[in-house]
């Protein structure tokens, strides 16, 4: 089992940042990737960002690319998701999420399939 926990959430006027950030606790060795997708009110999961462990792969969805940031250590401490130029149009409930999957093509990644646990969100919020 594996247990996820957001933070950092929050209102902030368009052109502001955030930093959200998601703990992982429990059976933690399978964690090969997190990601963090959002999800806005009528629309579907959206992929925004993960981070391959092995070798601390990044990727990025086109809509978030040279705003957002997705670091961390390693699958036992935080990964975080630094938000700069926020924009209205960013404003959802923030997931992260974790795979047990392996993969060398960022593809895999943004297929919401590929998690296995997910954290119970956090709202963000932004105002023109």
């Amino acid at each position: 089992q594996v247990h996820l926990v957001e933070s950092g959430g929050g209102l902030v006027q368009a052109g502001g940042s955030l930093r959200l950030s998601c703990i992982a606790s429990g059976s933690t060795f399978r964690n090969l990737a997190m990601a963090w997708f959002r999800q806005a009110p009528g629309k579907e999961r959206e992929f925004v960002a993960a981070i391959r462990w092995s070798g601390n792969i990044t990727y990025y969805s086109d809509s978030v690319k040279g705003r957002f940031t997705i670091s961390g250590d390693n699958a036992e401490n935080p990964v975080y998701l630094q938000m700069k130029h926020l924009k209205p149009e960013d404003t959802a409930v923030y997931y992260c999420a974790r795979s047990p999957f392996f993969s060398g093509s960022g593809s895999l990644y943004v297929n919401p399939a590929q998690y296995d646990y997910w954290g119970q969100g956090t709202q963000v919020t932004v105002s023109s």
